[in-house]
């Protein structure tokens, strides 16, 4: 098939596109929001093609998977045709409701002419849509090519934006684990945290935006991975960091809680609980190469690439032949 998608969240993206299909991606002069092309630092293969929006017009497009409300109206102004109608459309929700969360109405909620698929079944279930058509389709990754090693007493977490996200990134917790090991920090705009916490010496350390390559070699040898995030669906770094073998100290917020089985590691929302199983962890290798192991059983078992593109296969037919 010819899948017009945009590049909103790269690490997702990298798993569908290994699938056997042509992926549009639009690209525009700023590389704005809603035309940032291809990825730079992911590695995707050549079936990943950059397409202008006048090149568009003239693409013969099967299927459109949306990733935002602006990304539909896009697509039927770019295409020439009305998404949903004259071409299928998917549209794909990422994110856990804001708001007055019980009660959060979807942006395409009561819709005859889209199908809603959620990345969690935490989501599904707080996101109201109404009558529209949903199912969920859980994440799948690559395992990453680096093992951990576990070799440096430290703790390895991946935020993006941390200082504007703050709270629901968790952010502001990051000094109680500070006082455990040093905390390394990977993301976009990670390098502004620092002063923004006000810690001495390197305490907290931001890694700005690395390679996925470069940040998966480097994660692999702190002692384990933390994921204090209150509000945010499932990350994939969380996942990623699992499969090479890292354990892992999350909070058990959204659907956390069926990613990580209690042996592969420590689950909590009580913070001292995770701040004592982050010194636990640090303080105790064998321990933490034990809980590494049954975290990458875990991954591979419920978030293998396979599955996660077989099951898109699936939906795709379904909405083309429907």
């Amino acid at each position: 098939m010819n899948i017009l998608l945009w590049h909103m969240h790269a690490a997702w993206t990298s798993s569908l596109v290994q699938g056997k299909h042509r992926y549009l991606i639009p690209v525009t002069p700023d590389r704005g929001p809603f035309g940032r092309g291809r990825a730079r630092t992911y590695d995707w293969p050549d079936t990943v093609e950059e397409r202008t929006p006048a090149q568009l017009a003239d693409d013969d497009i099967d299927v459109v998977i949306a990733q935002s409300p602006e990304e539909v109206e896009l697509a039927t102004r770019w295409i020439g045709r009305r998404v949903g109608r004259d071409i299928p459309l998917v549209y794909v929700e990422h994110n856990t409701p804001k708001g007055a969360v019980p009660d959060s109405r979807h942006p395409m909620a009561d819709r005859d002419d889209v199908v809603v698929a959620h990345v969690t079944h935490f989501n599904a279930a707080f996101w109201d849509t109404g009558a529209t058509r949903c199912t969920v389709i859980e994440h799948g990754i690559q395992t990453p090519v680096p093992r951990w090693t576990g070799e440096l007493d430290r703790i390895g977490v991946a935020i993006n934006e941390p200082v504007r996200r703050w709270r629901t990134t968790g952010t502001d917790l990051l000094p109680r684990f500070a006082a455990v090991a040093p905390v390394d920090v990977f993301g976009i705009d990670a390098a502004a945290l620092p002063e923004r916490l006000g810690l001495p010496g390197e305490a907290v350390v931001g890694h700005d935006d690395p390679p996925q390559a470069a940040m998966h070699a480097a994660m692999a040898r702190r002692r384990l991975y933390l994921h204090p995030h209150r509000w945010t669906s499932l990350g994939l770094s969380l996942l990623e960091a699992m499969a090479m073998g890292m354990p892992a100290v999350v909070f058990a917020t959204t659907d956390a809680i069926a990613a990580v089985p209690p042996q592969a590691g420590v689950l909590s929302t009580n913070l001292d609980e995770l701040v004592d199983g982050a010194r636990w962890l640090v303080e105790d290798a064998s321990a933490a190469a034990r809980v590494g192991r049954k975290a990458a059983e875990a991954v591979r078992a419920r978030y293998g690439v396979d599955r996660f593109l077989a099951d898109w296969d699936r939906l795709l037919e379904e909405a083309t032949c429907g």
